[in-house]
């Protein structure tokens, strides 16, 4: 297998506290690998350890052949990171960001000129190549901070909920350089809360909770062996009794959420003629997804 990155044992410790539990990692070149887990799960934490912002407390990292934190620089330079929260220079325009930007690895002159005009047109700012960056929407920021982390011709994208916030038309523009980016070679790593963005990308992924990694595989691997092929989503008036009473006998499981009953089953049928015939309840049918894997496996509860 060629690994882009090589994670055994690894660990980190805050105040006492065990962040990241000893996990073992490996992405393969050339893929999208998803890191997924709710609020406080430890995905951060891991992605600054293997850019060697934060030390290690245990374990061994490895990224594109070279040791974490030793040789953490070198490293850099062959990365390219899209941060949860743009930190766009808002006095500089958004060709003075990319160049200034590439300074930082050393590019300067007519290559890097290009090289920022080819980026431009990847993300579709163009036309934007002189505005000043607290005039764009914030789609267009996105789309810039993705240029950005292209600027020194990464072998590895990481991105950190790349679509959060935005509005559908600017997350499928993203989604859709995401995939062309795949699709030349690139090595993408991808933390996102969205679960069909996650479905959508990834051609494997690891669900993390509590700082352990609990679950790795594709996304239908997952369905599969992990949750039931079939959800049915009952909403009405005094729902948990009738979860209690008449859906057991019809469903393998239920989770109920408030005044929603999600019913989880092999086969949806003698469900849905049960329910046919009833004007008490809503209801509706779906295949399961990875959301409803990632909730089987970390549960419902808010995280703060």
């Amino acid at each position: 297998m060629d690994s882009v990155i090589s994670v055994r044992g690894l660990r980190k410790v805050y105040a006492g506290q065990t962040v990241v539990d000893g996990i073992d990692l490996d992405v393969r070149r050339g893929e999208c690998f998803g890191l997924l887990g709710p609020n406080g799960a430890g995905k951060s934490t891991t992605l600054r350890m293997l850019l060697g912002v934060t030390p290690p407390d245990g374990g061994s990292i490895e990224v594109l052949g070279l040791p974490v934190p030793a040789q953490a620089r070198r490293v850099r330079e062959r990365v390219g990171v899209v941060p949860q929260k743009d930190n766009l220079d808002p006095d500089f325009t958004v060709t003075e960001n990319l160049t200034t930007y590439a300074s930082y690895f050393g590019l300067r002159g007519p290559p890097v000129k290009a090289r920022i005009a080819e980026l431009l047109a990847f993300v579709s700012l163009e036309e934007k190549a002189q505005a000043n960056v607290t005039t764009l929407s914030g789609g267009m920021q996105r789309r810039l901070t993705l240029a950005r982390a292209l600027v020194n011709a990464p072998d590895l994208l990481i991105l950190d909920e790349p679509s959060t916030g935005l509005d559908p038309q600017a997350r499928h523009v993203i989604w859709q350089r995401l995939r062309t980016l795949k699709a030349e070679g690139k090595t993408l790593v991808l933390t996102t809360h969205y679960m069909d963005e996650a479905e959508r990308l990834c051609d494997r992924m690891a669900i993390m909770d509590h700082g352990k990694i609990l679950v790795t595989g594709t996304p239908q691997e997952l369905i599969r062996t992990l949750i039931e092929p079939q959800v049915v989503e009952v909403r009405g008036p005094d729902i948990s009794a009738w979860a209690s009473v008449v859906a057991p006998s019809l469903v393998k499981r239920i989770e109920l959420v408030g005044d929603t009953a999600f019913c989880y089953c092999g086969d949806e049928q003698p469900l849905l003629q049960a329910l046919g015939g009833n004007t008490q309840f809503q209801f509706a049918s779906r295949r399961a997804n990875i959301e409803d894997v990632f909730l089987k496996l970390t549960g419902r509860d808010l995280r703060d």
